[in-house]
Parts: structure tokens; sequence; C-alpha cells
């Protein structure tokens, strides 16, 4: 039996790997369903979706978008499957995330340099590559190369990027960012014709949204993922079942750039959720069809 990958990234947002890098992996792990989800972009996803035939994969074109909670205070990702890349909904809402992140990073970097840190933007653009902006992973990553600490995670990044919760002082590179809203985000994956689904809930704490979401067309909730211990598992379980949401799960893989060490196609669901998916994308698209 084919694994089923639904959460994925590529150098294109966070990840170090390529898009061939990816499948080659996702070949060795026996993946025959394999959902890329980068983040606030569908950049490659054509190009993807052509190279998954070669791999003898099927690429479900994906995208996780950054949002935010407003009323609770708290950061929201959702995942969209199925979206039709380069769709103006999407466009228009991520863009301007993407844009603001990589001006934050480039500021993150000279605050860095101004604290007596000897690493340059240029570095972070050449290690940034072919996506779409520079991340702090990256950033992270030529302060390995300098030889200030020897991980992406630690407490170096605590150091840096702490977001100054809970009476803790912000990092020294701390940088606030303006999210879109999630019911925002969910509505324009339902216009580029995707299925919606809330990411890790657990990690976030998300729960409490999850009936506003479904009100605005959210369609499933992220059950498995290396972040949920087994009560985020019943908790995403019981809201699935209350409000009729299709289950999934996945390794949420970025590589070395991960926030722990996942394999891809670990954290994978049953063909049953590859099924509902499919099902639901049909019934989308006919129901855009008709007007409805």
């Amino acid at each position: 039996m084919k694994k089923i990958e639904l959460h994925c990234h590529t150098n294109i947002s966070d990840c170090p790997l390529s898009i061939d890098q990816v499948m080659e992996l996702a070949v060795e792990q026996k993946i025959g369903h394999l959902a890329i989800t980068n983040h606030d972009t569908t950049k490659g996803l054509r190009e993807a979706v052509g190279k998954g035939i070669e791999y003898g994969i099927e690429v479900i074109p994906g995208i996780e978008i950054s949002a935010f909670d407003f009323d609770r205070g708290r950061r929201v990702h959702i995942l969209g499957y199925f979206v039709e890349p380069g769709h103006e909904a999407i466009e228009t809402l991520c863009e301007p995330i993407v844009e603001k992140r990589h001006r934050a990073s480039e500021e993150m970097v000279h605050h860095l340099n101004k604290s007596g840190y000897s690493i340059t933007w240029e570095r972070c653009l050449e290690l940034a590559k072919g996506g779409t902006g520079v991340y702090k992973q990256h950033i992270m990553h030529a302060l390995i190369e300098s030889q200030y600490t020897d991980s992406i995670y630690g407490p170096l990044y605590k150091t840096l990027f702490n977001r100054g919760q809970n009476g803790e002082k912000p990092g020294i590179a701390f940088i606030p960012m303006e999210y879109v809203d999630a019911k925002d985000a969910v509505n324009a994956v339902c216009q580029a014709g995707g299925v919606p689904v809330l990411a890790h809930p657990g990690q976030y704490g998300n729960f409490e949204m999850v009936p506003a979401l479904v009100e605005t067309g959210l369609q499933g909730i992220e059950v498995w993922h290396p972040l949920h211990d087994e009560k985020h598992e019943e908790e995403a379980r019981r809201l699935a079942i209350k409000h009729g949401l299709i289950m999934t799960g996945g390794s949420d893989f970025h590589g070395e750039y991960g926030e722990q060490p996942v394999q891809l196609g670990s954290k994978c669901p049953g063909i049953e959720t590859l099924a509902a998916l499919h099902a639901r994308k049909a019934l989308n698209n006919k129901r855009r069809n008709i007007g409805v």
C-alpha cells in the first residue's frame, strides 16, 4: 500500500530541499500521494504535478496559509488541497504576506548585525534562492555557517526570535508579522476550488475557533501531526465528528529546517482520507460550475 503524505514543504518556502529532492525521498518512502503545501504560495505547483507523473506520484497541489485568530490573539494555519495554482483569491491574499515576511527577515538581519552577529543579507538570499523569500530558518542557517550555533532550533533561536509572550522579553531580532484573518484564508481556498483544512490546531491552540471556521467553509482538520499529543488528536477527532470534517494528517516535512526530525511519510492518514478529499474536491468543483 502506497503512503499518503498531506503536509510537505520544499525550498520554495522553508525547506532546503527542491521539488525533485522531495520527490526522490517520496519514492524511497513508498509515498504514492504527496501534497505540497508551501507557505503562502502556489509557486511551482504546476511543475510539481508534472514531475509527480514522472516519479509515479500523485501530487496534490496545496498551500499552507499563515493566518490569525484576532478574537483570541493566536496564529492559525490553514491548509488548502487541490487549489488552483495562481488563482486570484490566493494571490491577492497571500502576496502581501510573502512580501512582509521577506522585508521583516531583512530587518532581522540588520538587527543581528547591529548586535554583533557577522552574517550577510546576501548570504541569506543565496540560501533562499528559488523560493519566495528569506525565512528565519535561512537566517539561522547563515548563523550556523558562521559557527554561532550548531542547530536551527535551540537556545540561540529563542534568544533571537522569541515573541515575548507570557511575560518573556522579545528576542533581539524579533519583528512582529501581520497575518490575514483565518476566515479569509478559508474563503480564499474555497474560491480557488480547494478543500480548506485547519492545520495542527493543537500547536497554536485553535480548537475554540473551529465552529467559526466551519461556518466560513472549513472542510477538514489535521488530526495527526508530529507536534500533536494524544489529547490533541482526541480533541481534533471529536470536533471532526461533531462538524463532519475530514480527518487529515501529515509529517509537516521541512527537512533539516524542521522543528524536530521527522520522516517524510510519517503521520500518514489512511486511504479513506484521500478518498474523502477527492470526493470533496469533486463536490466543490461541481458547486463552482453551477455557481453555488
